[in-house]
This record gives structure tokens, sequence and C-alpha cells, in this order.
């Protein structure tokens, strides 16, 4: 692989003015000698515009582009991906941060096999407590040449906890990053996950390459930021659930494989539901005991 291969930081954003500037700094940083950073800006209306076109004007690297209206925060984040120029891909969250060596790093590992579409790496996570936390993940499913041996093992992981791996803040093939159909809904992100393990296998480099800010949100809350009615919030499970048979329905997979991950997300679906009871039912006690 050329070591001057272009990749894209896609850079979404709305209102993050006090953020940026650390983010920004962060990829330009990249030992990499090949690296567009590109911002959609959607519709802020604090000083972001402001902010990012000095940033844009200071360094060819940066692109810059503003929506003269609000466009949802899935769609931001699609669009950002979608004008981007690299071969690969990766997103960046506004508050986030990449060491010197992650895209290298990455690339570094593309070029061990052509048949990877996306590389993870260790992600260091910074609570509300300012907690700083991560996992290793030391799985090798993701890997593997079965298209549904990779979905079974993102769907378990889907249950288990989110430091072991983060698909939508790896580095992907340009391809599978902005040609999978995606659909604002509750859970969009694993949904999306899930369909990146059946588009093809993945690499992970377990070293802490990036740093995100994690705090944990409502389900009704994260609803209210996507736009979506209130009423998926009591029906994530199922929705969620209906989305990927829907997809596994018209992949390209051989009927043993179509039934294979049909079982998978059947098991993935009973094991939230109990636990959604389960959780439920703790509520249902504690208010009994106040009464």
């Amino acid at each position: 692989m050329p070591g001057s291969e272009l990749v894209s930081i896609a850079l979404p954003v709305r209102n993050g003015a006090d953020r940026l500037e650390g983010v920004v700094r962060s990829v330009l940083a990249q030992d990499h000698p090949d690296v567009e950073l590109v911002i959609s800006d959607n519709a802020s209306t604090d000083g972001t515009e402001e902010l990012c076109r000095d940033l844009a004007a200071g360094d060819p690297r940066v692109v810059y582009h503003r929506h003269p209206e609000n466009v949802g925060l899935l769609n931001n984040f699609v669009h950002a991906a979608r004008i981007s120029r690299g071969a690969f891909v990766r997103w960046i969250g506004d508050d986030d941060r990449l060491d010197p060596g992650c895209v290298s790093r990455g690339l570094a590992e593309f070029a061990k096999d052509e048949r990877t579409i996306l590389v993870t790496t260790q992600v260091a996570y910074t609570g509300p407590d300012g907690v700083v936390r991560t996992a290793a993940y030391d799985g090798t499913a993701l890997a593997s040449g079965d298209p549904v041996e990779r979905f079974t093992e993102m769907l378990r992981l889907l249950n288990e906890s989110h430091l072991l791996i983060d698909p939508l803040y790896g580095m992907l093939r340009r391809g599978p990053a902005t040609g999978i159909p995606r659909r604002n809904m509750l859970r969009e992100d694993e949904v999306f996950a899930a369909k990146l393990a059946l588009a093809g296998p993945w690499a992970h480099v377990n070293e802490v390459l990036a740093h995100r800010n994690w705090r944990q949100e409502r389900i009704s809350g994260v609803a209210r930021r996507l736009d979506v009615p209130s009423w998926q919030s009591r029906l994530a499970n199922t929705l969620q659930c209906r989305e990927l048979l829907a997809w596994v329905r018209d992949c390209d997979l051989t009927a043993d494989q179509r039934r294979r991950a049909r079982a998978a997300v059947l098991r993935m679906y009973v094991r939230r539901q109990r636990r959604t009871v389960a959780h439920r039912s703790r509520k249902l006690l504690a208010m009994a005991r106040l009464v």
C-alpha cells in the first residue's frame, strides 16, 4: 500500500466551538503524511463556523462544509464521510482525539490483507467522573472469512462492555463507509456495526490509539437527540432486531448462512428482552418499597 494513501478523518459537528481545537490538533498531528480533515457543520449557531473557516484558511488539509439548516445527527455523520476524498475514512467526535500513530497503524493493518474492510483500535474512554477506562479485545472471530461468524461475534459484543471494541470509530475502506445504507433510528450505530461485520473481515490493534469522552445516556434522551418518535424507546429491541433480520434477508448469503444469522439475531433479542424485563422488575420493586 502506498505510503501516501489519502486518509479522510470525518468530523461531524454542531455547536462545538468550545471543543474543536483539541481534536483538530490531534488529527493534523498524525505521522501519516497524507491526511484530510473533513468538517461537516450541522448549521451551528455558536462560533463553530468562524473557527472552522479560520482553521481551513490556515491549513489546506482542513475541508469545511456547512449545512444552512439542521439535517439531523445521523445525516450529518454520513455526509461528513461522503464528501471526503480518501480511500480510507475514519469518523471522529468533536471532543475526541487521536494519538499521532493512529492512522499509520491502521494503514499497516490494511496492508496485511486486502480483504480487510475495517481496522479498530483500543480506545481510552473518559467518563463524567474523570476516570479513564479501557479494555483489550483479544477475539479473532471478526477477522474470519465467514460473514456469519463475524456477525454473530458482533452481536455478542453488543451485549458486552462498550470498552472492548468500537467499530464506528475505526478506520474503514471507503466503500463500506459510504455505501452501506443507514436509517435514523435508535441503536442505529449497533445496526451499522452488524452490517459492517457481514460486509467483510476486520482487523484490530490492541493498543490505545484513540481517546473518547463517554457518558451513559437514557434511551429517551437519545431519541430526542436523534429526533425519532418517543414511542421507539419502548420498542428499541424489537425495532433493532427487525432491522437486522431485514438486512440478513437481503444480504448475499447462502440459505445456511441466512439461517445461522437469523438464529444469532433471535438469541440477541431474547437476551436483551430478559435484561429489559429484569430492569423493569427492579424498578417496580423499588417503587413498591416507597409506597
